[in-house]
């Protein structure tokens, strides 16, 4: 069965760091585009951040680029989300997607990591 777990999410101050990580499991990890979500209280989930299979391609929410780095270590079926300069908008549910296109399923979720960004 797929599965997607996120951890690494937590309190931190305005202008801190944090890591999250996303072990994948389930499928052929280099079969699959790997992207963060996130969702803010009240809003739609959103792309932060995408990665193609062997990370020659990557793309950012603009409020992201500068400041977020996602990466996936392929030998450990591993994505991370890099993050700094943390502000509080970036505070939300932060979700680990896997996409394959030729997948019935199309596109699997994690069940989300809570980071929070206050003083």
């Amino acid at each position: 069965q797929v599965q997607l777990a996120e951890s690494g999410g937590g309190l931190v101050q305005p202008g801190g760091s944090l890591r999250l990580s996303c072990a994948a499991s389930g499928f052929t990890f280099t079969s699959a585009a790997m992207s963060w979500y996130r969702q803010a209280p009240g809003k739609e989930r959103e792309l932060a951040a995408f990665i193609s299979t062997y990370g020659r391609n990557i793309n950012y929410a603009g409020s992201a680029k500068g400041r977020f780095t996602i990466s996936r270590d392929n030998t450990k079926n591993t994505v991370f989300l890099q993050m700094s300069n943390l502000k509080p908008e970036d505070t939300a549910v932060y979700y680990c997607s896997a996409y394959n296109g030729q997948w019935s399923e199309a596109r699997y979720w994690g069940q989300g990591t809570q980071v929070t960004v206050s003083s």
